[in-house]
C-alpha cells in the first residue's frame, strides 16, 4: 500500500544541517525546561495521598483551597480533572498519621459547608516507595538506551549504532521538556509511555538502518549521502503509514479514553512525531557525519585457504 507516489529520490539529507540546528534548539530549550520548571512528579514518585472527589455543579478551585487551608491542609495541589465537576486533591506525606484518617479528615473539611461531595477514588503511596520507583525509572529508561546500543552497534555497525541512540535519546529528552513545560503530571503511566516512544522510535530507526545497509550493498555507483536519500525515499510510505495508524489510536485514546490515561496517550502522540522525524533526519544525519561508507558496511571476502595455487594438470 502507497499512500504517496514520489518520481525519483527525495533529498533529505539536503536539511540535515538546518534539522540538527533545529533538534540541537529542542534538546537545549528542553534541558532548560527540565533544571528550571522540573518536573511535576505523580504521587507514584512524590509519595502521599490523592483523593478524586466529585460535586453535582461545577466545583470552585478557590473555595476548595480554603476549606482545605482552614483544615490545616495548606499545602495541597488542588485541580480539575477530566472535568469541572471533579476535583482531584494531593496531599504530601504526614508523618505520624494514617493516610486513612487523611483522607476522612479531608472529606470533613470540603462537607463542613453542607456541600455535597462525593469521593471517586483515594491513593496512598509511601515516600520510600516513590524514591525507589523514581531511581528504578529512570535506570529502566538508561538500561533500554545501552542495551539499544549494543545491539545496533552488533547488528549493523557502531556509527548506526551512535546515530539510533542519539534519536532515542533526543526523543525521551524533548519529550520530558515537553511535559516540563507544560507541566502535565509525570507519573509511572507516563514512564511507560516513554518506554513505548523508545521501542517505536527503535523500530522505525533499524528498519531505515537495514535498508540502508542492503542500498549500499546493492548501489555500486553514488555516494553515502546519495544512497541514504534512496534508502529514506524507499522506506518513506512504510514510515507514513506506520505513523498515521498509530495516532489514530491515541487520539481515540485521547478524546475516549478518560483523563486517567490522556498523560498516557499525550506522551505517545507526541513521541510518534518527534519519533518519525529522529528516525528521518537524526540517526541518519549521525551515521553520515561520522563517515559511514560502503567498507563499513560491504563485508570483507574472505580468502579461501589454497586459492592462490595453481590448478593440477
Amino acid at each position: 500500500m502507497r499512500l504517496l507516489k514520489i518520481n525519483g529520490t527525495v533529498n533529505f539529507m539536503r536539511l540535515r544541517i538546518p534539522a540538527l540546528a533545529f533538534s540541537t534548539l529542542l534538546i537545549l530549550a528542553s534541558i532548560g525546561s527540565l533544571a528550571v520548571n522540573q518536573l511535576n512528579w505523580g504521587l507514584d514518585f512524590t509519595g502521599g495521598t490523592l483523593i478524586e472527589v466529585g460535586y453535582p455543579d461545577k466545583a470552585n478551585l478557590d473555595e476548595i483551597r480554603q476549606e482545605l487551608n482552614a483544615a490545616t491542609f495548606g499545602d495541597a495541589v488542588v485541580q480539575n480533572f477530566g472535568s469541572s465537576h471533579d476535583v482531584l486533591i494531593r496531599l504530601a506525606p504526614r508523618d505520624g498519621v494514617k493516610s486513612a484518617d487523611v483522607g476522612d479528615q479531608v472529606m470533613l473539611a470540603l462537607r463542613a459547608t453542607g456541600k455535597e461531595v462525593d469521593m471517586r477514588r483515594i491513593e496512598f503511596v509511601g515516600p520510600n516507595v516513590g524514591e525507589e520507583l523514581t531511581e528504578q525509572g529512570g535506570l529502566a529508561m538508561l538500561t533500554a538506551l545501552i542495551c539499544i546500543l549494543i545491539y545496533v552497534a552488533m547488528r549493523f555497525e557502531w556509527r548506526f549504532a551512535l546515530g539510533s541512540v542519539s534519536a532515542l535519546a533526543h526523543d525521551v529528552i524533548i519529550t520530558l521538556g515537553l511535559f516540563s513545560l507544560l507541566q502535565l503530571e509525570f507519573d509511572l503511566t507516563i514512564l511507560a509511555a516513554v518506554l513505548a516512544v523508545i521501542g517505536y522510535s527503535l523500530n522505525d530507526t533499524i528498519v531505515v538502518s537495514d535498508r540502508i545497509r542492503e542500498n549500499f550493498r546493492k548501489i555500486r555507483k553514488a555516494d553515502p549521502e546519495e544512497i541514504i536519500n534512496i534508502s529514506l525515499t524507499q522506506t518513506l510510505n512504510r514510515t507514513i503509514i506506520t505513523s498515521v495508524t498509530t495516532a489514530l489510536v491515541l487520539l481515540a485514546l485521547f478524546f475516549v479514553g478518560g483523563a486517567l490515561i490522556h498523560g498516557f496517550s499525550t506522551a505517545l502522540l507526541f513521541g510518534v512525531v518527534i519519533g518519525t522525524y529522529s528516525s528521518i533526519y537524526i540517526s541518519s544525519s549521525v551515521a553520515l557525519l561520522l563517515g559511514i561508507s560502503k567498507e563499513d558496511l560491504i563485508p570483507e571476502e574472505i580468502e579461501k585457504e589454497g586459492e592462490d595455487l595453481e590448478p593440477m594438470p
